[in-house]
């Protein structure tokens, strides 16, 4: 059975993950001397612990994130009293410098908050925006023909107004204890001295060869000298110490405005054969916003996350709100059946996110209506059988306003992206994630970073028949997400930090891990191990190479079409009880670490 075979599986996985990690570690450390020398006997149990597929203890703090090195960054910072979100800052800096890929200062971000001393939770939304000189038809030929997706992605065309310096700066200063400069201080002596290039990130190199070399300084940093980076290679990037030290020393506006911002800009406009519309003004403006968060109830609990722009919380909770009613307690994680009701309430939540879900400040949302607890019983009630639907269709939830006659999206979420998880000895609760969108963003390298690709989560389309499509693109507008950084409430206090990358499977993969751990009673660690399973518009994809392959014969059976395939999550997750547990996702590179 899954649950029981959970950590035979991430021991048969983990010996060529863990040695990744540790080639990640130990040059830094011989190259760092006393300023990494921290990373000792805390660092050394949480591998022990991910390759046991046991999760990481803590009685204080808890830091959970994609990359060794960033995670040693943020526990420095939790070590010396800084709250989880200036741990964040630190692990972010870092991440953006080891992890270029997934995430940095050319992307944005979505983040959840708890915090410990108000009870309260809130989220800070800082997704990158569409220029004010984009139009709706950008991703269109003069024909009025759909583009080629990668040919929107590669270059200028495709890129956004950043958001994660913004959103970095604006939870430092709501919730920060800790001077802004000295949280940057890992990431420019990691930039400066040169950090030991993972497996990870040489192999996405290696694989998108074609695409990185199309523009000369992204070709001159990811192959220099004409040879793709390897693994275990020292590399240094001296431009983002320095826009690190810039930020360090004046702020968020010393990206947003200035050299920085008028080389970000020039990059994007003169991008050959793609060039894009981001100008001075759409840095200048930009700003973060607070939203409430989007909640819905499971099993007592209160599952809280990102709400509009992104459609991650609301998709989540329409799942665990329609499998409210059915006793998965009572099934085994390889049951056939518990999976048909997690697939089959994942594609109608599927079909109501297609429909309604993008930029409330744009487009009318019935966010309340979707989690709505009598609507998601009347959708449950169409799971009665015991076979799969053999359709779905989008439902009809109230709404608080005129309801809008929308054609669905079919907009493509290429799944890259990473996830920080964090509570600090104060007892606040961090749950981000974040992203560049697909791998390597746009391609586009400036100052020593990467640019976003976030246009392209638009809709290529504006209309279908006459009808508008709700994530179409306009100036101002943020494109729609399926980012889910999750934090759940027993009683009003966090019991569980979660989230993951991994484009729209996101939401199957935050779903997934918290069903094992309130139904199947799972660890964290064995929670976010658990193999992939996911179903979001009618295909059942099952991770390869797992245990989970013995369930594609009775899926089929029960109607589904299935498919094996690589489903590489990021989850990163905290429990929070008696004591602090850590969970990393063995399919990555990223540890747990506590004290």
């Amino acid at each position: 059975m899954l649950r029981k075979l959970s950590a035979v599986l991430l021991l048969a996985a983990l010996p060529a993950q863990a040695q990744q990690v540790t080639d990640a570690i130990d040059p830094e450390i011989a190259a760092s001397g006393a300023t990494f020398g921290e990373l000792t006997e805390a660092s050394d149990a949480s591998l022990s612990a991910k390759a046991a597929g046991t999760p990481v203890d803590a009685e204080d703090w808890m830091i959970v994130a994609a990359h060794p090195l960033a995670v040693e960054a943020g526990a420095r910072v939790l070590r010396d009293g800084g709250s989880a979100a200036d741990a964040m800052v630190a692990v972010q800096a870092v991440l953006g410098l080891v992890e270029p890929q997934s995430s940095g200062l050319g992307g944005g971000a979505f983040l959840v908050w708890y915090d410990a001393k108000s009870g309260e939770l809130t989220t800070l939304d800082g997704r990158e925006t569409a220029p004010l000189d984009a139009t709706p038809t950008l991703f269109q030929t003069a024909e009025g023909e759909t583009m080629g997706f990668f040919d929107a992605v590669v270059g200028g065309r495709s890129v956004g107004t950043p958001g994660t310096p913004a959103l970095m700066e604006e939870a430092h200063r709501k919730w920060g204890n800790q001077p802004w400069a000295g949280l940057f201080s890992e990431a420019i002596s990691l930039a400066e001295t040169g950090f030991t290039v993972s497996a990870r990130l040489a192999e996405s190199v290696a694989g998108d060869t074609e695409r990185l070399t199309r523009f000369p300084a992204t070709s001159a940093y990811f192959f220099p000298e004409g040879t793709a980076i390897q693994a275990g290679d020292t590399l240094v990037n001296p431009e983002y110490a320095a826009t690190a030290r810039a930020i360090a020393a004046h702020g968020a506006k010393a990206f947003y405005t200035g050299p920085i911002a008028d080389d970000i800009v020039s990059t994007v406009r003169t991008a050959a054969g793609n060039p894009g519309v981001l100008s001075a003004i759409d840095l200048a403006i930009y700003h973060v916003k607070e939203r409430p968060a989007a909640c819905a109830a499971y099993r007592g609990r209160d599952v809280c996350g990102m709400g509009p722009p992104s459609s991650g919380a609301l998709t989540v909770g329409q799942i665990l709100g329609m499998l409210d009613a059915y006793d998965l307690a009572s099934m085994e994680p390889d049951s056939a059946e518990a999976w048909r009701l997690i697939g089959d309430a994942s594609r109608l939540a599927f079909a109501d996110r297609g429909l309604y879900m993008a930029d409330s400040d744009f487009v009318p949302v019935p966010a309340a209506g979707l989690v709505d607890p009598a609507y998601l019983a009347s959708r449950a009630q169409l799971l009665s059988g015991d076979r799969a639907l053999s359709e779905v269709s989008a439902g009809q939830p109230k709404w608080d306003h005129a309801a809008v006659d929308y054609a669905p999206d079919t907009s493509i979420e290429i799944p890259s992206t990473s996830h920080i998880s964090i509570v600090d000895a104060e007892g606040n609760a961090l749950s981000m994630t974040t992203t560049i969108e697909g791998a390597f963003g746009s391609k586009l390298f400036v100052r020593g970073f990467l640019l976003n690709n976030e246009l392209t989560d638009f809709s290529f389309s504006t209309h279908d028949d006459g009808r508008p499509i709700a994530n179409r693109l306009e100036p101002g507008k943020r494109p729609r997400s399926s980012m889910a950084p999750t934090i759940v409430l027993d009683d009003g206090k966090p019991v569980l930090v979660v989230g993951s990358p991994g484009g729209s499977r996101i939401i199957g993969y935050v779903a997934k891990t918290i069903i094992a751990h309130l139904d199947w009673g799972m660890d964290v660690q064995q929670a976010v191990g658990l193999p992939n399973l996911v179903n979001r518009f009618g295909t059942f994809d099952v991770e390869a190479g797992t245990d989970a392959g013995a369930l594609v014969e009775p899926l089929s059976t029960l109607g589904f079409k299935v498919e094996e395939r690589d489903l590489t999550s990021g989850l990163h997750a905290i429990a929070l009880g008696a004591t602090l547990q850590g969970g990393a996702d063995p399919r990555r590179e990223g540890i747990a670490l506590g004290e």
